[in-house]
């Protein structure tokens, strides 16, 4: 069972797609996306299966949440440094987002 202070050492931050392009050497269908997590962050990559729920162009500029404090992985030639948080759903993988817009790197609480 998962404790409080398991959840409390997740960093989940907010970050903004600055960029998404298909993912063509992934195992399944995936997005690269470069994500804007604030000044102290700074910009990082990941690898997204949700390309069931959106295309590359609709997702720039989303608002997104994100672990980052995750290790690194590389999948296939692409390191990708944080985890995009989403819900799997019946039409596929949903982004989770903040309510209303806030600042890049604000944190979850």
């Amino acid at each position: 069972m998962a404790t409080l202070e398991s959840f409390l050492e997740l960093d989940i931050r907010v970050g903004e797609i600055m960029q998404a392009e298909v993912f063509e050497n992934a195992k399944k269908p995936a997005y690269k996306l470069y994500i804007d997590l604030g000044e102290t962050i700074g910009t990082k990559k990941s690898s997204a299966q949700i390309t069931n729920c959106y295309r590359p162009d609709e997702l720039v500029g989303m608002q997104v949440l994100c672990i980052v404090n995750f290790p690194p992985r590389q999948i296939a030639n692409f390191l990708s440094e944080v985890l995009v948080l989403g819900i799997y759903s019946k039409q596929g993988v949903v982004l989770i987002q903040p309510e209303r817009p806030v600042e890049k790197g604000d944190k979850l609480g």
